[in-house]
């Protein structure tokens, strides 16, 4: 009969998430997730493969989050426009509270391991693109709702969105917040 694990798996996963979230993939090492998990080498390895397969898990699972957040608040009902600026500032306001600077995990992602990891790509590529059908969605139904001009185009709208928000994020990293409020107060423009 095999040894029951000594450890909760899926806490252990979010310990990871939050090392390798504040730290990145190159600078944190086996040594770091074995002092940081509290469990030893051989269990990181049984449990979750690899440093880069416990690396994408956590990605995954950094992803899932984000991306059921954005889905809920996007798709909740009333002005579609509304939902689209409140995660905007979302975006801003949790770049602000951000006291480590950590940033967006998908964002430092594709900084530090893009072109190069397959794995990490076709992960961050999929979140990119739920939230940029999540924006869409909502912008559909803001022109629907009278709430866009006419002649918007909620597809390229979102994807200016998707791109602008992931900036937003590594401005974040600076010290100077004027920067990200102006750009959030341009993007708002574009939505009025």
């Amino acid at each position: 009969m095999g040894r029951s694990k000594e450890f909760d798996p899926d806490a252990a996963l979010r310990a990871a998430l939050e090392l390798f979230w504040r730290q990145g993939y190159e600078a944190t090492s086996m040594q770091d997730l074995v002092d940081h998990l509290g469990i030893n080498r051989g269990s990181i390895y049984a449990t979750y493969g690899s440093k880069h397969e416990l690396y994408l898990k956590a990605l995954d699972r950094y992803c899932e989050g984000q991306g059921n957040v954005a889905l809920e608040l996007l798709s909740r009902p009333g002005s579609a426009l509304s939902a689209v600026r409140d995660f905007l500032l979302g975006h801003a306001a949790q770049c602000h509270q951000d006291e480590e600077r950590k940033g967006c995990l998908v964002t430092n992602s594709a900084t530090e391991l893009l072109p190069g990891d397959a794995g990490a790509g076709r992960r961050i590529d999929t979140a990119l693109r739920d939230v940029e059908n999540a924006l869409t969605g909502a912008l559909i139904r803001a022109k629907g709702q009278r709430e866009l001009d006419e002649n918007a185009q909620p597809r390229s709208l979102a994807r200016f969105l998707v791109t602008f928000i992931q900036g937003l994020h590594v401005i974040a990293k600076t010290q100077d917040e004027r920067r990200l409020d102006d750009a959030v107060d341009q993007a708002l423009t574009l939505l009025r």
